[in-house]
């Protein structure tokens, strides 16, 4: 199964998830640089759907070392906020399921992460590397506008992959 034949499915198990990111290129830090709207890639994760309800908009990469993780729409779907990411997991704790309900409390002006490049699955490629949780997101090129994005959270038994478009 390739990526394209995955989006069609509209969900993957973990293992054709794993072999679809295995076989993507990987991804400079220049490449990734800009604002990215984001959305989920149904792979069995027990996060999936999440983002989508909390009103995710996507990533923004300003330099290796500003990097805002976490962007929601606002109320309106007219913009987006960066979202501290500490601040957005007690909310989803609490119940929260609409990020911007909520934004005078977890919005940010301060990146929260950072890019490197690390090797995973074999391969050396752009990760994001969460400066206060136990996260690295990991990125493989499907296109000059895509990326396939694998979040490896410390104490998951599983990936969580989603979706990366060039804005």
């Amino acid at each position: 199964m390739n990526f394209n034949e995955a989006i069609n499915a509209e969900k993957v198990t973990q293992a054709q998830a794993l072999q679809i990111f295995d076989k993507l290129a990987s991804v400079d830090i220049e490449f990734i640089l800009g604002t990215w709207n984001g959305s989920e890639f149904p792979s069995g994760h027990p996060n999936d759907g999440l983002l989508a309800s909390s009103g995710w908009f996507g990533k923004r990469f300003i330099d290796r070392d500003t990097v805002d993780p976490l962007l929601y729409y606002t109320s309106d779907k007219e913009g987006f906020f960066a979202a501290d990411p500490v601040f957005k997991a007690a909310a989803s704790a609490r119940g929260v399921t609409d990020i911007s309900t909520i934004r005078s409390e977890v919005e940010t002006f301060k990146p929260s992460a950072r890019l490197r490049n690390i090797e995973f699955r074999g391969i050396t490629t752009t990760a994001m590397i969460y400066d206060n949780r136990p996260i690295i997101d990991y990125f493989r090129k499907v296109d000059q506008n895509t990326v396939l994005g694998a979040m490896d959270c410390r104490g998951d038994d599983c990936t969580y992959f989603f979706i990366l478009r060039r804005v």
